[in-house]
């Protein structure tokens, strides 16, 4: 059973990285491979209750994944929607593509922090589509935000979903996750960056693709812009003080950017009316199923203890702590992280491995970071994927070495002064 579940997966990874090729939307092969691996896991398995039951537990851990993505990208349409984005494009005087780049990935690092890796992502390249209108840098300041968001999400307990998860598993304490990290992070995201720098040149003339403005007021602008990114702020506050779900932080401040904005077109036109509705035919739907294919696919691979028996025949085979961390980093660019950290708390009790143990600091680094290595390697990249329409095998001819590059350079740095 392990061997054609794995089979099938290989095979849908590997179409929807020829997706330019075969010309078929990732979305579809990755949910027909979710669909395949499910489907060939309860025909094999005895006690098809069980299968379920699995399937349904995931579900619900996916459907809040999802929740929040569609929550994000409806509050960012908005504000693109009200020409939100040009509060921040118009205080950017530059038009050195090189140092955009520099102020872009630094914004990106620090924001990502905040908010989270994939929330920052969609904020970002929405911004950045503002600003440039060549497809080529475009691309290549896509690359570098996905790059940067997934380090600045390392270095605390809420910029991504697996420092979270060992922050409320008790592996990690904040104070010392940021205090150890933050170097760490802040060089696997300056070395890609020089890198990439060196192929951006010259200057860029801003984006002048956009909508009439005419029935938009300036104050309206403000306050979307203002309030959509406290929404997105508010989410990290929300789960610490409640102690619910991310996507119950972001539904409730997309509930309020509604109520607001309905308030602000009421006594306008209907065909001059913005509003969250609109916004919601406009978001990108296949990235989300895109989404919801690869996460049912990957809950397979949890559920059949392939990725439970990765972990372990790692840490046999291996047995030195850190390069077993290293190692699951660069297979979290295969397979989704998520799991794979899960499967590593199962593993190691913290009766034998403490909080605060140099090996919880350094999984923490190299899951967050290791997506960067593939663009469908992070939830960061594949909503850049999605959103600016990157090619699977662009990444990895252009970009792929530098995240690697990067990856290393920051474990490496951690180690020297561990």
């Amino acid at each position: 059973m392990n061997s054609y579940i794995l089979i099938a997966f290989i095979i849908g990874y590997a179409l929807i990285a020829l997706e330019s090729q075969i010309k078929i939307n990732k979305a579809a092969i990755a949910l027909f491979t979710g669909v395949i691996i499910w489907t060939i896991y309860i025909l094999f398995k005895s006690g098809s209750e069980e299968v379920v039951s699995q399937l349904v537990e995931h579900i619900g851990s996916i459907s809040q994944i999802i929740f929040f993505l569609i929550g994000a990208m409806t509050i960012v349409e908005l504000i693109d929607s009200y020409h939100g984005f040009d509060v921040i494009t118009t205080q950017i005087k530059t038009r050195n593509k090189k140092t955009l780049l520099f102020i872009i990935s630094f914004i990106t690092f620090f924001l990502s922090s905040v908010l989270d890796n994939l929330t920052t992502t969609i904020v970002m390249v929405t911004l950045t589509r503002k600003l440039l209108s060549d497809k080529n840098d475009r691309l290549l300041y896509a690359a570098m935000i996905v790059i940067a968001a997934n380090a600045g999400g390392a270095w605390t307990p809420i910029g991504d979903v697996t420092t979270t998860m060992l922050w409320m598993g008790g592996q990690i304490t904040t104070v010392n996750i940021m205090k150890k990290l933050f170097l760490p992070s802040l060089v696997s995201m300056i070395i890609p960056l020089s890198i990439i720098s060196l192929m951006v040149k010259g200057h860029f003339e801003k984006n002048t693709l956009s909508n009439d403005k005419s029935n938009i007021l300036n104050i309206e602008r403000k306050i979307v812009f203002f309030l959509g990114i406290a929404a997105l702020i508010f989410v990290p506050i929300f789960k610490t003080i409640t102690h619910l779900p991310p996507f119950m932080g972001m539904l409730i401040g997309l509930s309020v950017l509604w109520i607001v904005t309905e308030l602000l077109q009421k006594n306008k036109a209907f065909e001059n009316k913005i509003t969250v509705t609109n916004a919601l035919r406009k978001i990108d739907i296949p990235s989300v199923l895109f989404f919801l294919g690869i996460l049912v696919a990957v809950a397979a691979l949890e559920s059949t203890g392939l990725l439970t028996s990765l972990a372990a025949t790692l840490s046999k085979s291996v047995g030195n702590l850190k390069p077993i961390a290293i190692f699951l980093g660069l297979f979290s660019a295969i397979i989704d992280n998520v799991p794979l950290v899960a499967a590593t708390m199962g593993m190691y009790d913290l009766t034998i491995l403490p909080t605060n143990h140099y090996f919880w600091e350094f999984i923490a680094y190299c899951a967050g970071t290791g997506g960067s290595i593939l663009i469908i390697g992070s939830a960061a990249g594949v909503a850049a994927m999605g959103l600016e329409k990157l090619d699977f095998f662009w990444y990895l001819k252009k970009i792929s070495l530098i995240a690697l590059i990067g990856y290393l350079s920051g474990a490496f740095f951690y180690l020297l002064f561990l």
